[in-house]
């Protein structure tokens, strides 16, 4: 594990006290929006909180889980703050359990933290709560410190607010034996009776130990003001009412305080504010950006293997072209130049960028759909661009015939990594990633996470549901809010555009108290899923580049970082895309078979006429791109009869130039002069 994050860039944490004039104190206890739906605090408003207030540091402690650790390095490093990175866990003894904070000291301890917290959670069903063994922490308690707890809940904490001496004393022993001085007795006062009695004990354990005292204040949101708001994101997650709500123990100090009132609670114990410092001075670690790592393939030789495939491949193209009845291939050196020369400037460029390896593994995987049968998409997006990828079977277009660009796809003057997007036909997708994952390790293949948030009308509804307001009346407030998919309307550009919702907000306060509270909580994260496309595949163990988490609808591994950040941290993306379309395709032809009509879908006439004559007439309802009402509107215009017409109508038909297709269609019958 020594060299697994070896290739960070090279950011560095600023040291927590290398800022003159800081304030004195570090939170190390704080519960950002990823601990989803416990906390208002984003990450943005944490790195301008811990700013303003000159806090040299900040740590991050989500409830069992690392999903805002890239996030929150980047954030604060941005704004001049040391990130501490860590999380909240659930601890078990042979005495029960208990929670801990755990934050990493140095890489090792990231790595430590990232592989327990991933196996515990895919370890646990997704109605448990997870958990982590004695045994588990102590095999990998290396590079991490640990703070004990808080009374509710906490391994020594709760023990000591219960009076047991016996169970606390034990706990601690262990702790100390575990991490030595890296183990921190947490003091914390939130204004509940239960902290002073816990507190009492806890002092006479750290004189009976020797183990430091440190002062943590659980934040959950940002002001007092914000207590009400959050007690109403937690009611929404658990379908509670306001007025009802279980007991969660969080008060309005569960607040983001100051130094200087961290300092004044705490002014009888000084040590306890200056530990928060010692701590940070001793975590060094952020989660950094890494240059692309690809898994390694079955060649000796990439860069050898991907040119005799590509150039076996083109020829294999060439002559099946060659074949086809009528074919616009004919099969002369100076059409077969113009292929080899594209051919070879392409693999020059793929080889000194260093990407063949990506080349291989997704020609690899779409070869092995093919062979079992499963339709495939021909290619979409930039990607069909390549005359490598059509060499290597990835795509089913011929980039010259159709004049497509390869530096679309993959250009020097602009290094990112190359991207297919590859439509699998939507029943056997899983067919395919299945394979990715025994060929390439289970523990090395995962999907990647996504987080739905809290938009504007759901906001107001689920507000409105918590604070036990008629729904009819809700729903005509939500319905206020303009609904545009493409560029969703926030709850305050509504407020200020839409005269009556305003004129509701100013005349009844219980509105305007709904509309308040849904605004504080719109766009936070209210759960995570899976993304509908991407797949990693990673060189080694992933929990070493980026932590896992289990989707409760299925088996496969999720990262918790998302797309753009499991990018970021070195992770190569590749997109299985299961589309409806091709499973009717593979379906109509299967029953045509049936009927001794043999169809390959791949060499079918793009010169048909009767086609062209049902496109003319609107008739495209399941046509994959040309079903939606608007399209058959203008195909009805357009009267399409050659191929390039379809091209350029699905070029056509998006948000900007979907102004020109009157003047393309004047033009293309002659009522309008073309100019260039």
């Amino acid at each position: 594990q020594g060299p697994a994050m070896n290739e960070l860039s090279p950011q560095s944490a600023t040291s927590a006290d290398s800022t003159a004039g800081h304030s004195g104190f570090v939170h190390l206890r704080v519960h950002s929006a990823y601990s989803l739906s416990e906390s208002t605090l984003r990450i943005s408003n944490l790195a301008e909180l811990a700013a303003t207030d000159h806090q040299p540091a900040l740590a991050i402690t989500d409830s069992f889980n690392l999903f805002g650790a890239f996030e929150f390095s980047q954030k604060l490093i941005k704004a001049g703050i040391q990130p501490i990175i860590g999380a909240v866990v659930v601890l078990r003894d042979a005495d029960g359990t208990g929670e801990v904070v755990l934050l990493a000291q140095t890489e090792t301890g990231y790595v430590h933290l990232s592989d327990m917290v991933s196996k515990a959670l895919l370890a646990t069903d997704p109605a448990q709560k997870p958990e982590i063994s004695a045994e588990m922490l102590a095999q990998n308690a290396e590079g991490l410190l640990l703070l004990t707890g808080g009374y509710r809940g906490g391994f020594v904490g709760l023990p000591a607010a219960q009076g047991q001496h016996k169970t606390a004393s034990k706990r601690l022993s262990w702790l100390k034996t575990i991490f030595g001085e890296r183990a921190f007795i947490e003091l914390q006062r939130h204004g509940h009776p239960e902290e002073a009695s816990a507190e009492e004990m806890l002092l006479a354990l750290a004189d009976e130990t020797g183990l430091p005292i440190v002062a943590t204040n659980d934040c959950h949101f940002e002001t007092e003001q914000m207590h009400v708001p959050q007690r109403v994101l937690q009611c929404i997650a658990k379908s509670e009412r306001l007025a009802s709500m279980s007991d969660s123990g969080i008060t309005a100090q569960h607040f983001y305080k100051s130094a200087q009132q961290m300092k004044e609670l705490f002014a009888d114990l000084p040590e306890a504010i200056d530990n928060t410092l010692l701590i940070a001075r001793r975590c060094s670690f952020i989660v950094g950006q890494r240059k692309p790592i690809l898994p390694s393939t079955d060649a000796e030789d990439e860069n050898t293997q991907l040119r005799h495939l590509a150039e076996t491949g083109l020829n294999d193209r060439l002559e099946a072209l060659k074949a086809l009845p009528g074919s616009y291939f004919d099969g002369s050196p100076e059409q077969q130049k113009i292929y080899t020369d594209r051919l070879a400037v392409e693999l020059d460029i793929i080889i000194n960028m260093g990407f063949p390896g990506y080349f291989l593994i997704v020609s690899d995987f779409i070869r092995w759909a093919k062979h079992q049968g499963i339709p495939v998409g021909p290619g979409r997006g930039s990607g069909a661009g390549s005359v490598v990828a059509w060499a290597l079977l990835i795509t089913d277009l011929d980039p010259i015939r159709w004049g497509l660009l390869f530096e679309r796809f993959l250009n020097p003057e602009r290094v990112s990594m190359p991207d297919f997007d590859i439509d699998f036909c939507q029943e056997r997708r899983e067919e395919v990633i299945r394979y990715v994952q025994d060929k390439y390790g289970r523990d090395r293949v995962a999907q990647i996470i996504t987080f739905g948030t809290l938009q504007a009308r759901a906001a107001l509804r689920d507000v409105g549901r918590v604070l036990d307001m008629p729904y009819g009346q809700v729903d005509r407030i939500a319905k206020l809010v303009p609904n545009n998919p493409a560029k969703p309307t926030t709850i305050q550009q509504a407020l200020d555009s839409e005269d009556e919702l305003r004129a509701l907000h100013d005349s009844e306060e219980q509105v305007s108290h709904l509309i308040s509270t849904a605004i504080k909580l719109e766009g936070l994260y209210r759960h995570a899923s899976t993304h509908a496309a991407g797949l990693v595949i990673a060189d080694r163990y992933l929990p070493e580049l980026v932590p896992v988490y289990r989707d409760p609808r299925s088996d496969m591994p999720v990262t918790q970082f998302n797309m753009k950040a499991v990018e970021q941290v070195g992770l190569v993306k590749f997109d299985f895309l299961g589309l409806k379309t091709l499973t009717v395709i593979d379906k109509a032809v299967a029953l045509l078979k049936q009927r001794g009509i043999e169809l390959d879908i791949n060499n079918i006439p793009l010169d048909d006429a009767k086609t062209f004559q049902m496109l003319t007439e609107g008739d495209t309802v399941g046509v994959f791109q040309l079903e939606s009402s608007g399209m058959r509107d203008v195909l009805r215009g357009l009267k399409p009869d050659r191929f390039e017409d379809i091209i350029a109508v699905v070029a056509l038909y998006r948000p900007g130039p979907m102004e020109n297709i009157p003047t393309y269609i004047s033009r293309k019958h002659g009522r309008e002069d073309v100019a260039y």
